[in-house]
């Protein structure tokens, strides 16, 4: 045992990081459309925009955000036509924005930034401010989802913005609270085949924190309505309280929504009281290993929610994989890290660090790694205690019944042990169109061999083998899979992803590579800087 753990930490501990503050610090839009050079070729048939949101500004004035999550939206568009491409960006002109930029300072709070009072107050005023109720930010910068055919931009607030893809303004401000009884929604749904699509979002009322499941439909009945008809079909009441579990995303199969309550924690009491306190929300978010992980099973028909109590060790996932049924079971594979402490580290501060400290950051970051775990769905009451319920030969997860009736899910790796040497894996992506929910063969994700994607990567999770992309010096952005109009093969497509390098004399490119052998088809040029972002989507025209 004592060999394989040293073996491990060679693996992860990098030294000599090259320095990234660029990729993380304000850029100017490029709100006018310009060419990119196209090195190799982009196929003919790869008509659409890729679009991609992250943080673009960091500070407003004096006023300087804190945390990567709180820099303002900043939306890219790339347009591939005929295998010609060309580029353009906007700041998104949210509430938010629009008063920052007013006031030229930080007005509105963010995750882990808290806007202080008006300097040109008085004492007294300033005092009083703290207990003025915060405003909710609008700055949507984490996702595009899809809601009845429209694109918006989300965050895990309440708040979304609509937005034109081909111009990427903004076109409606949209309240989920103005339409069910939730305090947001994540930044993930997921899409049925015919377009209905489902949430998850907290509510906190007098019977303490629910974690509700949304369902929205598929088409609009009126032409101008946005998230109407949007209903919650089931309440799961968190096990503390005051203390609900932190998430970012959730497994959805063709029947079922499978929910993770991870022991992330939110302090609803510090984070109500962060403002008075002189505190950013993030304050109010703690990682508590004294409690297992658990996973909910909703039935997505009935809004029933199962009855089988599954734990397991505790983790904690951002990004689900996929998730599918098979034999009475629902499996579902997470990019999973053993350490929650991970979200204080993508302090700005942090990020920009250099040499040694860069390193020191670097080493102390939970890595990602994809995981599978089993729930059998239909356990019944004298299901003998302590041997395997999952009838699924291809895996080594396992679903042990306990004396108390709890079923302890352990998992199984995806990956071969080279993934480590790739610093492990995030931002995971499939060939959703198709396999969403189906039993899968291949996902693609950045492999993180430093605090950003430095490589792309193909995994197998059924022979557990790995292609790799990766350039020197570069730092790939989430992978879009784009198939072939036609395929049927789930691999039949390329992998869009936006490459970006802090080093001013190089040209950031949107890269495109074939999915089925991993190897480059093209690249397209663009002279302009960007910042690392977080995820995007393909439109097609």
């Amino acid at each position: 045992m004592e060999n394989t753990y040293k073996k491990k930490a060679i693996f992860s501990r990098r030294e000599g990081l090259p320095c990234i503050a660029p990729l993380l610090t304000t850029v100017e839009e490029t709100p006018q459309i310009i060419s990119a050079q196209v090195r190799g070729h982009f196929p003919k048939w790869l008509n659409g925009y890729l679009l991609r949101i992250g943080p673009g500004k960091f500070e407003f004035g004096k006023d300087k955000y804190n945390h990567w999550f709180d820099g303002m939206a900043l939306l890219h568009q790339f347009r591939m036509e005929k295998g010609t491409v060309t580029y353009r960006s906007k700041f998104l002109q949210s509430d938010t924005y629009k008063a920052n930029s007013v006031n030229d300072r930080i007005v509105v709070s963010e995750f882990g930034t808290l806007a202080l009072p008006d300097p040109c107050k008085s004492i007294f005023e300033r005092f009083m401010s703290k207990f003025e109720q915060t405003a909710i930010t609008d700055n949507t910068n984490v996702n595009y989802v899809r809601y009845k055919g429209d694109y918006y931009l989300s965050t895990e607030t309440n708040f979304m913005n609509k937005v034109d893809t081909e111009t990427l303004e903004k076109t409606e401000k949209v309240d989920w609270s103005k339409f069910i009884a939730v305090n947001g929604a994540t930044a993930h749904p997921h899409y049925d085949p015919d377009g209905t699509a489902y949430n998850m979002g907290n509510s906190y009322g007098r019977r303490g924190s629910c974690y509700n499941v949304i369902r929205v439909p598929p088409e609009k009945v009126d032409l101008g309505e946005t998230i109407h008809g949007a209903q919650v079909i089931c309440s799961i009441a968190s096990a503390e309280r005051m203390k609900p579990s932190y998430y970012h995303s959730f497994g959805m199969t063709r029947n079922y929504i499978v929910f993770i309550e991870q022991p992330l924690k939110m302090n609803l009491w510090k984070i109500v009281t962060s403002k008075i306190r002189g505190k950013a929300f993030s304050d109010g978010i703690s990682w508590e290993p004294e409690y297992n992980t658990r996973f909910h099973v909703v039935d997505k028909h009935t809004g029933q929610l199962l009855p089988g109590m599954y734990y397991s060790k505790p983790f904690i996932t951002f990004h689900q994989i996929n998730a599918f049924e098979d034999q009475g079971c629902v499996v579902i594979d997470l990019c999973c890290q053993d350490n929650g402490e991970n979200l204080e580290v993508y302090q700005l501060q942090n990020l920009r660090k250099a040499g040694e400290g860069l390193n020191q950051v670097y080493n102390s970051v939970a890595k990602s790694f994809p995981r599978r775990f089993i729930l059998p769905l239909h356990v019944s009451l004298n299901a003998p205690e302590g041997v395997n319920l999952s009838p699924l030969s291809y895996s080594s997860a396992s679903a042990v019944k306990q004396p108390d009736g709890k079923i302890w899910c352990s998992y199984e790796n995806l990956h071969p042990e080279d993934l480590e040497e790739e610093g492990g894996i995030e931002f995971p992506q499939i060939n959703y169109g198709q396999f969403s929910g189906k039993k899968y063969h291949f996902f693609y994700g950045c492999g993180f061999r430093h605090l950003v994607g430095d490589s792309l990567i193909k995994v197998d999770v059924v022979n557990k083998t790995l292609k790799v992309w990766r350039e020197d010096g570069f730092y790939p952005s989430e992978p879009v899979f784009v198939p072939v109009p036609g395929a049927s093969e789930e691999d039949s497509g390329v992998i869009l992803s936006v490459v970006i390098t802090p080093n001013q004399n190089e040209s950031n490119f949107l890269l495109v590579l074939d999915a089925k052998n991993f190897e480059e088809l093209g690249r397209a040029e663009v002279p302009v800087r960007m910042p690392y972002g977080f995820h995007g989507t393909f439109v097609t025209i």
